[in-house]
């Protein structure tokens, strides 16, 4: 490592923004110190991410290439443990990478995310109704608890197949994988929890296949050698697609309707027609990511990255949300939000073999849900100054922790 002092990172994620900034201060990479005073390199240039992460010299897998992991210095306590540790084609590496993520892409298909649109707009009706409701007993709503959260989480669920008793409970797990300020309690009790709740939807779904998901993965098979996902690469994968992958969208849509609440101007455009739904969309995605750091990476061998030299076995963690505001990318104004702005290219949803499966399903579901908000309550307004919203306590999540509104006159009855 550098001898350079670690930027710490706080694990809160109260400044995002602002500790991206000083990460892009300190050049295109930058040592950081994450929970647990470990060490990785923070890569922020966009142009450089997607090198290093299209570059075969670079491993997710921690079991073959992290020497912190494979030496036993990482104890199951540690906040991002649960990250790290599954295998998944999250973690996975070449071949590996390849074997798992053609099963997972089997069950994760275009035809079956088309066929989702219909219930996303029923959902995202539902909703509606239901806030409009509760708007007419409080003028003031939570958007992210109340529409931005029970969207994706639904459709996801119901993707799945996971009981509708069993929603609290994988919000209550989920929201803890994303705490990465938890105490070593919390973090060791949501990872059993995880893998209970997933090993009896396994089980279930293993005595009643149905058309699902779960069902799929359960049932399918490498084209090349007819293998099936080993038991804990099943749940694995279940807790990949189900865990981390609503958070995207959960932030995306709350990210969004905060940006055009605090930009009125870019609503306009909109509203207009001079600018559209997927322009909000795009520039929501770049200017806040919804997963601001992702970890992690590790150099298989030694890389020279932009005149820094990122050794053999070191992690690297993808500094996501730095990435999406970078100046010499995006010019000076890369801070602002502007859906007119003609580069809109981001790496919000990866790049290479690692870019997310789920994301025609994010863009699909914000698509649904944005327009139809702002629609049913066209005189929204935030209900506080946007600097007094607290953040997500996580450095890997990025959004609020409530998005109060008020609806306005008659609530969009």
């Amino acid at each position: 490592m550098s001898a350079q002092e670690p930027l710490v990172i706080d694990p809160t994620g109260s400044d995002i923004h602002g500790e991206a900034a000083r990460l892009r201060e300190r050049g295109p990479v930058a040592r950081v110190a994450l929970p647990g005073g470990v060490e990785a390199w923070a890569v922020s240039s966009p142009e450089l991410l997607k090198r290093l992460l299209t570059d075969p010299r670079v491993s997710k897998d921690p079991h073959r290439h992290w020497p912190t992991w494979i030496n036993g210095e990482i104890s199951p306590e540690w906040p991002l443990f649960a990250w790290v540790a599954v295998r998944n084609m999250f973690t996975a590496y070449g071949g590996e990478h390849k074997r798992l993520r053609t099963l997972v892409a089997k069950a994760f298909t275009a035809r079956r995310t088309a066929a989702l649109r219909p219930r996303v707009e029923e959902i995202t009706a539902d909703l509606l109704d239901r806030i409009a409701e509760a708007g007419r007993r409080d003028p003031v709503v939570d958007l992210r608890e109340t529409y931005a959260y029970p969207l994706p989480i639904q459709v996801i669920s119901e993707l799945f197949g996971l009981p509708e008793e069993k929603g609290e409970e994988l919000r209550s797990i989920v929201d803890s994988l994303f705490h990465t300020s938890a105490g070593p309690e919390e973090v060791t009790a949501t990872y059993t929890r995880l893998y209970a709740v997933m090993g009896e939807l396994v089980a279930a779904k293993r005595r009643s296949p149905a058309d699902d998901m779960t069902s799929a993965l359960i049932a399918a098979r490498d084209d090349e050698g007819g293998t099936r996902l080993s038991e804990q690469e099943l749940l694995d994968t279940l807790v990949l697609m189900i865990g981390a992958g609503h958070e995207t969208t959960v932030n995306l849509i709350d990210n969004a309707i905060h940006a055009l609440l605090t930009h009125p101007e870019q609503l306009a455009l909109v509203r207009e027609g001079r600018a559209s739904w997927d322009d909000v969309i795009e520039e929501t995605l770049r200017s806040d990511a919804p997963v601001a750091s992702l970890p992690l990476r590790y150099a298989v061998e030694d890389i020279e990255a932009d005149g820094t030299l990122i050794r053999r076995g070191d992690a690297i963690l993808a500094a996501y949300a730095a990435a999406g505001r970078d100046p010499e990318r995006y010019g000076k104004d890369a801070d602002r939000f502007d859906v007119t702005r003609a580069d809109k290219d981001h790496l919000a949803f990866g790049y290479g073999v690692h870019y997310c499966l789920g994301a025609p399903l994010g863009r699909m579901e914000a698509r649904i849900a944005l327009p139809a908000l702002f629609e049913r309550f066209p005189d929204m307004v935030l209900a506080v100054p946007s600097e007094e919203l607290r953040a997500v306590d996580s450095f890997i999540s990025n959004g609020h922790g409530s998005l109060p509104v008020r609806l306005g006159p008659g609530g969009g009855v």
